[in-house]
């Protein structure tokens, strides 16, 4: 059977939402992926969080407001989440909970006598990254915005 005129229209607009609906299915569940990461993270020294959270709250700004508005607002990540989006900043605290988690993960992978590429491979990034963290501007510590002067 040929489809014509208005049948190839409907058609179309039927395969483009359902397209639409799975797009925002993967990115809620790359979103979703990243929170259990972010939260693993938490609880583990050498894993880093925020950057988790951040790819986290990139998902869901493209599959879910419902879930993009609860990461924003979360008690305890949402306000380092907000200074990044709105100012690409870290607070001193961040970068300096990055840097010893990260020089914590370098010394044990070398106590694990990793091959000296290996070493040299995870150094380098290490370095590029800290490079960026550190110009990244400050953001503010966490408190209370809504001052009564």
């Amino acid at each position: 059977m040929n489809e014509t005129g208005p049948a190839k229209a409907v058609v179309a607009s039927v395969r483009e939402a359902h397209g639409a609906r799975l797009r925002r299915w993967a990115w809620t569940a790359a979103g979703m992926l990243m929170v259990a990461l972010g939260v693993i993270g938490a609880m583990l020294p050498v894993m880093p969080t925020t950057i988790f959270l951040i790819l986290a709250l990139a998902c869901f700004s493209r599959a879910s407001p419902r879930l993009e508005n609860w990461l924003l607002h979360h008690p305890r990540f949402g306000h380092p989440l907000r200074q990044w989006r709105q100012h690409r900043a870290v607070s001193r605290r961040g970068k300096a909970m990055a840097c010893i988690g990260m020089a914590i993960g370098f010394v044990a992978m070398c106590l694990g006598h990793p091959p000296w590429w290996v070493i040299a491979m995870v150094g380098a990034m290490e370095a590029c990254v800290l490079i960026y963290l550190l110009r990244r501007p400050e953001g503010q510590a966490a408190r209370d915005t809504t001052s009564t002067s």
